[in-house]
């Protein structure tokens, strides 16, 4: 199974490269399908949705498929996660990402077309593979208004491969309150290993190796 979970995407050379290496191929040989679901979630300007949408056609796919996970048969999101060489899930709300997937039985069948596809995650697309997706963790790191968005109160880890959580936009101008101090204060708190990743940074998990991709600045707590 290959997945490059990044915190912002493609944003960087070294990720592209990342990304092209894992595929095996030139993009313009290559489907993606581009998972919006988690942005459903997310009120207000979606620029950096559509920005985002831009930065990953941009890279000329021989085909680029846009998939909602709710609202379609099982079968049918399945049948279109199959049909592409990338699965990429963008950013928004992992609670509601998390919950798409459970709550529409397509969990099972995810995992098992990952694993003979490479999987891109960008900030919510890539937090939802812990063990600890939990109303604890959500407790712990601060987001439990984003748990219960939608009016949702619990979440169930749909995959479950990791007991590690990640935690996106270490330093980013967007989230200035996420600094050392913040992370500091959420690792005091957490029970469980954490990365901590800028906008230019992913982890990157090939089978059972486990490395991190960077042009940026990261931490990591065991």
């Amino acid at each position: 199974m290959d997945l490059l979970l990044t915190a912002s995407g493609l944003r960087n050379d070294t990720l592209r490269d990342a990304l092209r290496d894992m595929l095996g191929k030139p993009f313009g040989s290559a489907n993606v399908v581009y998972v919006p679901t988690a942005s459903v979630a997310e009120p207000g300007d979606h620029g950096w949705l559509v920005a985002d949408l831009n930065r990953v056609h941009g890279l000329g796919w021989r085909e680029f498929d846009v998939l909602e996970l709710n609202g379609l048969p099982p079968r049918t999101v399945l049948d279109r996660l199959l049909h592409a060489d990338v699965v990429y899930a963008g950013g928004g709300n992992h609670y509601h990402l998390a919950r798409s997937i459970t709550g529409n039985g397509l969990a099972a069948g995810f995992l098992d077309a990952l694993r003979s596809r490479v999987y891109v995650g960008l900030s919510a697309g890539s937090m939802i593979f812990s063990r600890n997706l939990t109303a604890h963790s959500a407790d712990v790191i601060g987001d439990t208004k984003d748990l219960h968005a939608l009016g949702a109160t619990a979440v169930e880890s749909p995959f479950g491969l990791f007991d590690w959580y990640l935690k996106p936009h270490l330093y980013s101008p967007d989230f200035p309150e996420r600094d050392d101090s913040w992370a500091d204060r959420i690792v005091e708190r957490a029970d469980f290993p954490i990365y901590f990743l800028d906008d230019d940074t992913a982890v990157r998990v090939r089978d059972d190796e486990v490395d991190v991709v960077t042009e940026g600045r990261w931490r990591f707590h065991p």
